[in-house]
């Protein structure tokens, strides 16, 4: 017999988003919340690094559509969207550009060699996530190269119950459409999953659809996504998982990149992605886990449209992973130890066949021997076929002064290679450097955090510096015969950085509570130095944000919710913008019908290059779950 009860996922306790679903009345012990880092598994209230999560009840409850939306809502994170609706974006990490951000899936790196411009092309729809973390400062010392900022790690599901879910949503901006003579810009999407629980394996399919005739002219998408995750385990000492994963966008690039003579330009990017993995518990104090991974992407671009094979460029990259990871338990502490390799090539029309090859290898041990405090310590070293040797040595300290606040201090240093594009890239308007360096940097970190039942609070501040920063570069002219100079990359030297952040979470109601209300507010303030000589435009040396505000509000009455999320950017390039969004949403036995409001103020802004992001945009959907 069908059991129409919903099962939802006990909460986790996050930093600096507050979770609130209708009929949610508990949540899981700080302590058991644990971060997925590999090797080392650490409960969050324990962490002394600055990590943020966002759970699977915040995916439920904030009005956004795509990850690269609901990545807004995280203190530190700067999200640069050129395409609306989950298209394109760039990702940053506390005033670091894109391409010094590692991402992951499950622990697996996906990040593209082509260019970072594609890192956020990932095959997961929102359906089949469980929780995203983000982990902020060098993180090379736990994933390796070009986590030089930080990293963001997708968890998805695991799979509990068999279940089916479906999610449709429609919305418009109500305002003309300037390619046709007639009708309203929209946007519409479906997401479907179903998991499927056996007593040795379980399975999990998703499929996710979302397409839009843009918020202006030339700016229209159709993204697709499919995922798949399966697990066998024989028994409780042993763990076979699989991952598979294709996506498939296309979009008008208008302004994307070379404006305003890109008007007609357009893109298509095609993403496949597999791993398998597998956890072993040899004895009681040995665990090995050994995985392979592969990334498959194509990238069409037409900037004269696709009436015309003139300005067309087409690139093909392949990532093949291999790695084994290990951790060894003894009385004093435990250790972390593993080795992996990285193949990366490409075959473009503008940047060539190029290929390189990548080895690590890490040493970990983290002890609580000495009361109250917690050490974790280790190093990375790695081996670059074209950028040679780098060792990355880090140390995080946590000491509990209370049974609720704590002292961190944490040190290390990362680095992050250039990209094809970066050093082969053949166009008009962009040309590589095959002479760069690698970036090298070091962060210092110290803050102090508040944890208990409902609150949770930090405060912190970070002093970081990276030798031969690289920057896209040009003079501000054009050649005499009036031909537009190149963009060009260059090691520019030392690019140094002060941050101070802070959060607050309060839970003001007692969670068994019949109407309970969740607030959360974070800023964090940063203060790059660098020196451009006169006349000479930077790309991305300038575009961190100065101040960045989030304030968060969620009220929870029965099967009611409302929620709103308000977010203040200032970047030191860009006049600042704040923008409103809101979701009121109802629960009715295995179906959701939620609303939502983005940008209610229709502010104009801009985040990446020169796209105006859409003006206010109203969506109405519905979400059906259903346990058997």
């Amino acid at each position: 017999m069908l059991n129409k009860n919903i099962t939802l996922t006990n909460l986790a306790l996050v930093l600096s988003i507050g979770a609130a679903t209708a009929q949610i009345k508990d949540t899981t012990a700080l302590s058991e919340v644990i971060i997925n880092q590999n090797r080392l598994q650490i409960p969050f209230s324990k962490q002394s690094k600055n990590i943020q999560i966002l759970t699977q009840e915040d995916i439920q409850r904030l009005p956004n559509r795509s990850i690269n939306e609901l990545l807004s809502n995280i203190p530190g994170v700067d999200i640069r969207q050129r395409g609306p609706f989950g298209s394109q974006a760039d990702i940053s990490i506390d005033g670091g550009s894109f391409e010094q951000t590692a991402i992951l899936v499950n622990g697996v790196k996906i990040t593209d060699p082509q260019s970072a411009h594609h890192n956020m092309n990932l095959p997961v729809p929102l359906e089949a996530i469980e929780r995203i973390e983000i982990i902020r400062g060098p993180a090379s010392r736990i994933f390796g190269i070009n986590a030089l900022t930080g990293a963001i790690n997708i968890v998805t599901k695991k799979i509990e119950s068999n279940q089916i879910s479906a999610q449709v949503y429609s919305g418009s901006s109500f305002k003309d459409n300037e390619q046709t003579s007639a009708g309203k810009y929209y946007g519409k999407g479906v997401q479907l999953g179903s998991q499927f629980l056996t007593k040795q394996t379980s399975h999990g399919l998703y499929f996710g659809h979302e397409d839009s005739n843009g918020q202006r002219y030339n700016t229209a998408s159709n993204n697709n996504k499919l995922y798949y995750d399966g697990t066998y385990q024989p028994n409780t000492a042993n763990m076979i998982k699989a991952n598979v994963g294709y996506i498939n966008n296309q979009f008008g690039a208008n302004g994307y990149y070379a404006a305003p003579s890109d008007k007609e330009a357009y893109e298509q990017v095609k993403t496949a992605f597999a791993s398998l993995q597998s956890k072993h518990q040899l004895t009681q104090a040995f665990s090995i886990s050994p995985r392979l991974s592969n990334r498959y992407n194509e990238d069409e671009y037409w900037y004269l449209g696709r009436e015309t094979t003139k300005g067309r460029s087409k690139h093909y990259s392949n990532v093949f992973g291999a790695e084994i990871n290990a951790t060894l338990e003894q009385s004093y502490g435990t250790f972390g130890l593993g080795l992996e390799s990285r193949f990366e090539r490409i075959n473009s029309t503008s940047i060539g066949d190029h290929n390189r090859e990548n080895y690590g290898g890490y040493l970990e041990f983290k002890t609580e021997a000495i009361e109250k405090l917690m050490i974790n310590s280790g190093a990375y070293i790695n081996y670059n076929s074209k950028f040679g040797w780098q060792v990355f040595p880090g140390l995080d300290l946590g000491y509990d002064i209370t049974e609720h606040w704590k002292i961190v201090v944490n040190a290390g240093s990362s680095q992050r290679i250039p990209s094809f594009t970066d050093l082969y890239t053949n166009q008009t308007a962009n040309v590589g450097t095959p002479t760069l360096s690698s970036e090298n940097a070091y962060q210092i970190e110290s803050g102090i955090k508040y944890l208990s039942n409902r609150v949770i609070a930090q405060v912190g501040y970070f002093h970081r510096r990276i030798n031969d920063f690289i920057d896209w570069q040009k003079e501000d002219a054009t050649t005499g015969s009036g031909t537009v100079i190149p963009w060009k990359p260059i090691n520019i030297g030392k690019n140094k950085i002060d941050g101070f952040n802070a959060s607050f979470r309060y839970n003001i109601n007692d969670p068994s509570a019949t109407t309970r209300y969740f607030t959360t507010l974070s800023y964090n303030y940063l203060n790059p130095s660098i020196t451009l000589a006169d006349g000479i435009l930077s790309k991305y040396a300038i575009e961190s944000l100065r101040h960045q505000v989030i304030a968060n509000f969620t009220i929870n009455h029965k099967n009611w919710m409302f929620t709103s999320a308000n977010r203040f950017n200032e970047r030191i390039s860009y006049k600042s913008y704040f923008i409103a969004d809101v979701r009121g949403s109802y629960q009715l036995q295995d179906l959701n019908i939620f609303v939502d409001v983005q940008n209610i103020f229709d502010k104009s802004y801009i985040e990446a290059a020169a796209v105006p992001m859409p003006g206010r945009w109203f969506s109405i959907g519905a979400k059906y779950k259903l346990n058997y």
